[in-house]
């Protein structure tokens, strides 16, 4: 259901850094927004180190985009926010000024995952049900 991108730098991060922070992206979400972690999607997207910037000098971020649904109380969604910025940094071996997260939150019913509109929050169960007719 949520979509989360992690980019930065190429090279920047190995493939055990990926895959713990790839782990812990989906732990939050699922401690926080109650879903199960198989719909959680985490990807990278890596860039040439001349193509990243802050500041507008050269530099090494990560900066961590989310798409979820739209319905999540706002308190949860700054929770989440706050809860993935410092396990990025703590992950990453970055200090947390070089890091960034942006949730971005959209109608459930202008995302299809699995051939299946995805369903409001709170209706993930009888969602799930549905599937397994």
């Amino acid at each position: 259901m949520p979509v989360y991108t992690c980019t930065a730098a190429q090279g920047s991060l190995t493939s055990e850094v990926k895959a713990l922070l790839a782990a812990e992206i989906t732990r939050i979400h699922v401690d926080i927004n109650h879903v199960s972690p198989a719909y959680v999607n985490v990807v990278f997207s890596e860039l040439p180190a001349d193509s990243v910037f802050a500041g507008g000098q050269p530099a090494t971020p990560l900066i961590v985009t989310g798409w979820v649904r739209r319905g999540h109380p706002q308190k949860e969604a700054t929770r989440l926010a706050l809860e993935l910025s410092s396990a990025i940094a703590r992950i990453s071996g970055l200090d947390e000024r070089q890091t960034m997260v942006v949730l971005q939150d959209g109608p459930a019913g202008s995302a299809v995952e699995g051939g299946r509109v995805l369903p409001e929050p709170g209706e993930e169960e009888q969602w799930l049900r549905r599937a397994g007719d």
